[in-house]
């Protein structure tokens, strides 16, 4: 395809994309997927290699927000049957982060339901990360608080957090149809405060939500030009009790699209999988790791995930590696920048050549292989030629089972998170 030929070239020069290229990426056939998901894998690798980076969530708060997020099981009003805590201590986030970090994560995500946090949770916080990185000196840590307020990025900086979150979620145009209690600019505005304080910025969107094709397309151009070092791609969980519980709009095949089309217009940032990954992409996912770079080790903030030793066994099956400690992230252009992450560039102008990494090159590209054709019936050569064959009628193969259409509501796939932070059982790592 001239279309994909076209924005490999263009990724692997880190290039802005069109937006009609863009849209065509999400417009591709089914008969084409693997097309699009090799090509945008010769991207990731010439930028990541085969390295997959870990990453492991921590619950520091959950439930009773006070935000109409329509998409959250934390929402206000929300009846989802989720777990419902305060504060964990500095010492019980600690511990379980150093489970994630036993289990291979590189990065903590340390997150708190709330509008954002008063200058007491940033304290809370500060000695969290203290306590953590007392445990593991070397992993990096990420708060994800809500919106910021004059000099709580600078603060988090300080305490040494690594890296702030705080997703678009979906587009301008469509963002006062999923929350009413705070606007788009707010965003906008905490992720660049983020930026300003040398925080690694973290932003990116939920697809599933109802929205069409242009506004997929209006949120990763605008995260392309906010320039975060972490794109994550959330799939909507649609969690009963919340506003969008009806909203199953995604196949495995198109999750797989939206990926393709991120990593052809952030090409040299760490796309990350997020949640609802087992929900919507189910046994695809391994095919999502030539597109995104990075993923959630074990469970989510309100939902259960994929075991953690599946995770381990997963990217060592697709021909892909975890992430050590002391390999860094993003591509040496982006990691040497002055004020990565800094809002000045955007996440594929950044000055230099591309370079390969180890890895980056390397082969299995046709590894996703096409399903054999029935093998055709052969005459016998032991039989006797003078014996008449009398006609038989063709045997049908038996019919595959048809992969659930979009609408389908995989509702058995859901489930709420029980064990770990919060709780007294061990958790998933």
């Amino acid at each position: 395809m001239d279309l994909l030929t076209t924005l490999v070239d263009k990724g692997l020069r880190r290039e802005l994309p069109t937006r009609d290229e863009a849209l065509a990426v999400l417009a591709t056939p089914d008969d084409e997927l693997l097309d699009v998901v090799a090509a945008a894998g010769r991207v990731r690798r010439q930028w990541f290699g085969r390295r997959v980076k870990l990453n492991y969530l921590v619950n520091l708060k959950s439930g009773l927000c006070p935000e109409d997020c329509s998409y959250c099981s934390q929402r206000l009003g929300s009846t989802a049957g989720i777990l419902k805590y305060t504060w964990l201590k500095p010492d019980e986030a600690a511990a379980a982060a150093s489970a994630g970090v036993s289990g291979g994560a590189k990065r903590v995500c340390l997150v708190a339901s709330g509008r954002g946090p008063t200058d007491r949770d940033v304290d809370r916080v500060s000695q969290t990360i203290a306590a953590i990185k007392e445990q593991n000196e070397d992993v990096e840590v990420c708060a994800c608080l809500g919106l910021l307020s004059g000099g709580q990025a600078e603060r988090l900086r300080a305490a040494g957090a690594d890296a702030y979150n705080h997703n678009l979620n979906t587009s301008e145009g469509t963002y006062g149809d999923i929350t009413t209690t705070h606007t788009y600019a707010d965003r906008v505005d905490t992720v660049q405060q983020a930026q300003a304080a040398g925080l690694s910025a973290c932003s990116g969107l939920i697809a599933g939500m109802g929205e069409t094709d242009a506004d997929l397309v209006d949120v990763v151009f605008s995260l392309r030009a906010l320039d975060p070092d972490s794109v994550p791609v959330n799939f909507l969980i649609p969690f009963e009790g919340t506003p969008l519980a009806k909203e199953w709009n995604l196949t495995p095949q198109r999750c797989l699209r939206i990926l393709a089309m991120v990593r052809f217009v952030c090409p040299d940032v760490e796309v990350r999988l997020a949640g609802g990954r087992e929900v919507h992409l189910r046994t695809l996912q391994p095919l999502a790791l030539h597109l995104a770079n990075s993923i959630f080790l074990g469970d989510y903030l309100t939902s259960e995930g994929q075991a953690g030793q599946a995770d381990l066994d997963m990217i060592a099956d697709a021909g892909f590696e975890v992430e050590g400690a002391g390999t860094t992230t993003l591509p040496r252009h982006r990691a040497d920048a002055a004020g990565c992450g800094s809002p000045a560039g955007s996440c594929g102008t950044h000055d230099g050549s591309p370079e390969a990494h180890e890895g980056g090159c390397g082969a299995h590209e046709g590894g996703c292989g096409t399903c054999a054709e029935p093998a055709a019936a052969s005459a016998s050569s032991a039989s006797a030629p003078e014996a008449p064959v009398e006609p038989v009628d063709p045997v049908e193969p038996a019919a595959v089972p048809a992969a659930a259409p979009a609408g389908t509501a995989r509702t058995d796939l859901v489930a709420v998170r029980r064990r770990g932070a919060g709780t007294d059982l061990p958790p998933n790592a």
